[in-house]
């Protein structure tokens, strides 16, 4: 008989908030839901897969060659999860709130939206992508694109 052990699949990457994070994350929200953004936050609403309530995260929208973009720089986490289900959401700041339907991109195609997320985001993400940069190579940033999760976002209203 042989003793070695099933091979489990492997687990998506996603780098899980701490407690200060997630206290962090509660506060960008709040300000976001109050009118004020910073960078350009915006609080992400999207409906829970199993729960069928929304969800509320604080995200940085980007855009790139006059797209929208949402990046999970944390990875494969809940509200990827619920968008991939819902397929759209909404984004708030404030008063202001534009409803969106999205498309998740397959791997090849997201070199240059995250080159252009971690150029501007950067200073805030560049812990959650395991030493890739805005100066990493292509190959690098091809290589982690499989972690990082990327949504075109087209605003219905």
């Amino acid at each position: 008989m042989s003793s070695a052990q099933p091979s489990r699949p492997a687990q998506p990457y996603y780098f899980k908030a701490g407690r200060l994070a997630s206290r962090f994350n509660d506060l960008i929200g709040w300000l976001a839901r109050h009118g004020i953004s910073f960078a350009g936050t915006a609080e992400l609403s999207v409906r829970g897969r199993k729960s069928g309530k929304m969800q509320r995260i604080p995200v940085n929208p980007h855009t790139h060659d006059s797209g929208q973009f949402l990046v999970s720089a944390r990875g494969h986490s809940q509200w990827v999860r619920n968008m991939r289900a819902a397929g759209g959401g909404e984004l708030r700041v404030g008063r202001k709130v534009r409803r969106f339907t999205a498309v998740e991109l397959p791997d090849d195609e997201k070199l240059p939206i995250l080159r252009s997320y971690l150029e501007k985001w950067g200073w805030e993400v560049n812990q959650y992508f395991k030493g890739v940069t805005a100066k990493s190579s292509d190959d690098e940033l091809n290589a982690a694109a499989a972690d990082h999760p990327v949504f075109r976002i087209t605003v219905t209203r």
